[in-house]
Parts: structure tokens; sequence; C-alpha cells
């Protein structure tokens, strides 16, 4: 369900043709979006839900995306959760050290 209301049904393709757009220019291939789109669906179909919202779909293309490529994750995730400044940003990358790293560093710390 779109956050118009409007019901559409899943696509795959609509999955990468989104995610295209973030990973124009990095080292994703076809099959690594292709694989992707599958874990989505999986992860939508594994909800039980009959009927899901699209911000559900866009929450559930970001945990992969994020395994596939951390650049084209943070342009999905400054669309799609509407980054508003550069603190944004810099919050989404410190959580990506974080979690690289189990520590922010000392860059991260005079911020």
């Amino acid at each position: 369900m779109k956050r118009n209301g409007v019901l559409e049904p899943f696509s795959r393709e609509k999955i990468i043709s989104g995610v295209r757009k973030a990973c124009q220019g990095r080292p994703v291939t076809d099959g690594d979006l292709a694989i992707l789109a599958q874990k989505v669906e999986e992860t939508v179909r594994a909800s039980g839900a009959s009927q899901v919202d699209a911000n559900e779909i866009g929450l559930a293309i970001l945990a992969p995306l994020r395994e596939l490529d951390e650049v084209a994750y943070l342009r999905f995730a400054s669309v799609y959760q509407a980054f508003e400044s550069l603190e944004d940003f810099e919050d989404a990358i410190g959580q990506l050290r974080v979690d690289h790293h189990g520590t922010v560093d000392a860059a991260d710390e005079r911020a």
C-alpha cells in the first residue's frame, strides 16, 4: 500500500529500479540487485501480512542494501529517510562506523 492509499502488487522490478539509482557508479551488479530484491520479497512475505505499507518495504531494503554497498545504502537512506542536514549524514555514517568497529573513533568524538 502506497502512502496515498493506492494498492499495488509487490514488484521485484520496482525494488531493483529504486535501488539501482542509489547504486549508480558503485561496484554492484544486476545479479546483486536481483538477490537484494529476492531478500526484500522474502522479508515482506515472512511478515504474513496480505497488505504491506510501502514504508515497510523501504525499511526491508535498508539492511540488505547496507550489506551490499554502504555508499549506496547512504544514498538510498538519505532519500528514503528524508535526510535534511549534514548532521543526518554524519549520524548515519557514525552508526556505520560503530557497527564496523564497535566504538566511535576520535573524529566522531570531536563532532
